[in-house]
């Protein structure tokens, strides 16, 4: 891990209204992330982790929403509970679409998609589509293509939510040792105390602040 900070939020407000009341998510809160840094984010549910997460998508107030879509493509990688995987496509053409999309040749998106696939053990899976994969092999897709762009962050959402507790286990080690060979800061709102212990560093959510957890 390095001292390379690369994600600062830094006093964030989010309010929600309801009726005449108006619902504090978020007051104030504060937080970095360093370069190869994975960090679990622990919180009941409705304290504002996925609102922690959205708000982690806009790296500055000053960018307008072209800017911020540009960003959030070439800066900042999504996996979330469920994969979304395109389900007409292969597991290759899953990760390769997003650098399609930012402006590699087919090859060259291929290339890096078989890369990441091999990596994640899915080398030869890589023709099959999402139907004819297993849920962890799905969400070891999504975390491809999540990884694909080469993004400085990666914000994860209850990424194991939807497995098995071996199955988890195993996609939350591909995920922490990709961390570790890409160099990413990875934040991973997550209910699950024995992964989050084995991340790097783990905060919650009170009164709409980030804390630091023992």
């Amino acid at each position: 891990m390095s001292d390379e900070t690369v994600l600062r939020l830094s006093a964030i407000e989010r309010r929600y209204g309801r009726g005449e009341t108006t619902i504090e998510v978020l007051n104030g809160a504060e937080l970095s992330l360093q370069a190869g840094e994975s960090v679990a984010l622990i919180a009941p549910s409705g304290a504002g982790k996925s609102t922690l997460l959205h708000v982690g998508g806009h790296a500055t107030s000053t960018m307008n929403e072209e800017g911020r879509t540009a960003l959030r493509r070439s800066e900042i990688g999504f996996v979330y509970q469920f994969h979304h995987l395109l389900p007409e496509f292969s597991a290759l053409e899953n990760v390769v679409i997003p650098q399609m999309i930012a402006g590699l040749t087919r090859g060259e998106a291929a290339a890096r998609a078989r890369e990441l696939l091999g990596f994640l053990g899915l080398g030869a899976r890589e023709s099959h589509r999402p139907a004819e994969l297993s849920g962890g092999e799905q969400q070891r897709v999504a975390l491809a293509r999540a990884l694909a762009n080469a993004p400085r962050v990666l914000l994860a959402d209850e990424p194991t939510g939807n497995l098995d507790p071996k199955t988890a286990d195993h996609v939350f080690d591909t995920l922490t040792a990709l961390v570790k060979a890409s160099r990413v800061a990875a934040l991973v709102a997550t209910h699950n105390l024995d992964l989050a212990a084995r991340m790097d560093r783990r905060v919650t959510l009170r009164e709409g602040r980030v804390e630091e957890m023992g």
